[in-house]
């Protein structure tokens, strides 16, 4: 399992480096079509839906390192104040209710991207194909939902050990008391 989630945290990381080098792709773009406009008065066709496509495949790949790196955004004013074990219950429901629907967004981008690819659906201005995009966000999915998996695996394990510590405890208690 360790291998695995190197593995896994080993591909997040460079779905990252690659999300950021697509958002300095997207900023080049914008000023190069604003110095392009403003100057030769002849901006880059399809800026506009580029800048979309390449963005939504950037957030989408770098939704998994950040939930590596557990950078999302978590109500956890209130749940600090609860035992560690009801912390641990809470995260675990989250991370599974987050699998599944990522999960299912995962499959349906995927069968959205192939119907898109039939159906020959391009950018209106540039006439890009859109479906290869489609695949790249559904991969940067498929990839938060590995983290996810890991994540969840961790916090089961975690809890499943506390029990066990616990009636180790008890049972050396027992012992002791006789």
């Amino acid at each position: 399992m360790r291998q695995f989630s190197s593995l896994v945290k080993g591909i997040s990381r460079t779905l990252d480096k690659i999300a950021g080098a697509f958002i300095v792709v997207v900023m080049l773009l914008v000023v190069s079509n604003v110095v392009l406009r403003g100057i030769f008065n002849h901006p880059i066709k399809g800026t506009y839906e580029l800048v979309g496509l390449l963005t939504a495949v950037a957030v989408s790949m770098g939704l998994a390192y950040c939930a590596l790196q557990k950078g999302h955004i978590a109500v956890g004013f209130v749940v600090e104040y609860f035992p560690k074990k009801i912390q641990l219950i809470i995260d675990i429901l989250n991370h599974f209710a987050a699998l599944c629907f990522w999960s299912f967004t995962t499959w349906f981008l995927i069968r959205y991207g192939h119907t898109m690819m039939q159906k020959g659906l391009v950018t209106a201005t540039a006439e890009i194909p859109v479906y290869p995009f489609v695949y790249f966000i559904s991969c940067g999915f498929l990839v938060l939902c590995l983290v996810l998996m890991i994540a969840l695996k961790e916090d089961v394990t975690r809890i499943s050990n506390e029990s066990l510590i616990r009636l180790k405890r008890a049972e050396a208690l027992s012992e002791e008391s006789i």
